[in-house]
């Protein structure tokens, strides 16, 4: 599986790239749809059919919408667009959860085999659901094109694990865009980054957190339990932020322009701060396809409110995975919301920016012990060692040796989980304004670092075990 990193690194990626750029522009959407089912089907081969049901299914039901009259008809087959979806979606990402909860109360219990996940199943459903909607809502005219709607769907450097985009954003993209060797220097830095993010900093930080997350409660310390979580809490940020910014950086190359995903989420100062900023594209989308159409916050009733934000934050979970832990972690956002929108939020404006931030830090890796945790008893075990309400030491010869092996790399990924980068950025950007041979000295400087630092990427890929991202299982 390494050896397929490398082969899409230096094969695949550029070979599409050449193929893409010495085609005529007529056929470089044909070219990129091709590419991005060669990628899929890479992966998923028996799991490209049911990609292409989807896209199938959502084309014409887009279609009979947009030229249906009657409001009731478009909402019958609105319905039976969401239903169609989460159907798919539901008989392999949560039948078998179902299932399960059906046979603790059946005498006969049922027999069910489980289906494998297909990668990135809940990215592309979400997005196909999102341009239906828009088709209903006005927002956007169906799609008659068969190709477009399908390279929409499955353009591959966000296909398998987001950020989820919407149609609008780039529906005049896809007829007509342009790629500037300024967008070709902008996205292959940005890819980069994020392979970076993935390789040095989230692998290392994954080998911490599945060590320390792997050790029976009575085998933890708390100063163990610290290390493990902030790892944890480090990995699924530079993975899933690494995903995104190679997604954004090689849809650059190409000529799409995608909304961030996120934003330094670490350095939030509220719960409603932290989603904000992190995985914005799929809060975003809760935001408008699940919340405003419960009603959001005009409603007739406070108590209408907080039910909406613990529904969709109950649902955001559950999209997460088919297990009560993931629903768990939901709610535990919907009840902290909750909370923030009542009374807490005011209570916060009043204490110290770093005790908020504290607050918040403590609050974030709490939720993300339910979301690493096999089962409810493991979690709670674990967040009571966190705080010493467990009968274990406070560090033993395991702590100490987990904290001097992989201290290089806790300290760089906690100075590049806040923006001192971006502070950089926008200091040389505004040097080069001024200064030709600054921007010329600074292009070349950057130019160098980036080749070396995709050669020290590379070193690491040829050494290392296989280590998929953290959101291909969503």
């Amino acid at each position: 599986m390494v050896f397929s990193s490398l082969i899409f690194l230096y094969v695949f990626l550029p070979l599409v790239l050449i193929v893409y750029f010495i085609s005529p522009k007529m056929l470089r959407n044909t070219i990129l749809l091709l590419a991005s089912l060669f990628f899929y089907a890479w992966g998923e081969p028996k799991y490209v059919l049911l990609m292409m049901l989807s896209i199938l299914l959502n084309y014409v039901l887009g279609i009979v919408i947009e030229n249906t009259v009657s409001q009731s008809k478009r909402k019958t087959l609105l319905w039976l667009v969401i239903v169609s979806n989460l159907a798919i979606l539901g008989y392999y990402k949560y039948a078998g959860f179902f299932v399960d909860i059906l046979n603790n109360y059946l005498e006969q219990p049922i027999e069910w085999q489980a289906v494998p996940l297909p990668i990135g199943i809940s990215f592309y459903t979400f997005q196909a659901l999102s341009y239906v909607i828009d088709v209903y809502r006005k927002d956007v005219q169906a799609q008659r094109n068969i190709l477009d709607l399908s390279l929409f769907i499955t353009l591959f450097p966000q296909l398998v694990a987001g950020p989820i985009v919407r149609y609008q954003t780039v529906a005049e993209q896809i007829k007509k865009r342009l790629s500037t060797a300024e967008d070709w220097l902008i996205g292959t830095r940005r890819f980069v980054q994020g392979l970076a993010k993935k390789v040095l900093i989230a692998n290392p930080m994954g080998e911490v957190a599945d060590h320390v997350f792997s050790l029976s409660g009575g085998d933890l310390t708390t100063g163990t339990a610290w290390i493990g979580i902030l790892a944890y809490s480090l990995q699924i940020y530079f993975d899933f932020s690494g995903y995104s910014d190679m997604a954004i950086g090689l849809a650059r190359i190409f000529g799409f322009k995608f909304e961030e995903n996120f934003n330094y989420p670490y350095i939030a100062q509220s719960v409603t701060d932290f989603w904000r900023r992190w995985h914005i594209s799929l809060s975003s989308w809760f935001r408008d396809y699940v919340y405003f159409p419960l009603g959001g916050s005009r409603v007739s009733h406070e108590w209408k409110l907080y039910r909406n934000l613990l529904i969709v934050w109950t649902l955001t979970g559950f999209w997460h995975g088919a297990s009560w832990t993931f629903m768990a972690w939901g709610f535990y956002y919907g009840i902290l919301i909750c909370l923030e929108k009542w009374v807490l939020l005011k209570w916060l404006e009043r204490i110290p920016r770093l005790l908020r931030h504290i607050y918040i830090l403590i609050i974030v890796m709490i939720g993300w012990v339910f979301f690493r945790a096999n089962d409810f008893t493991y979690a709670f075990t674990f967040i009571k060692t966190m705080f010493g309400l467990s009968d274990v030491p406070l560090y033993n010869y395991e702590t100490i040796l987990l904290a001097k092996d992989y201290a290089i790399y806790l300290i760089v990924a906690i100075i590049f989980a806040v923006p001192i980068y971006r502070l950089y950025q926008h200091w040389s950007e505004q040097k080069a304004a001024t200064s030709l041979a600054f921007d010329w000295g600074l292009r070349l400087t950057q130019t160098i670092y980036y080749g070396a630092l995709l050669l020290f990427i590379t070193m690491f890929l040829v050494n290392a075990t296989h280590n998929p991202f953290i959101y291909f299982r969503f």
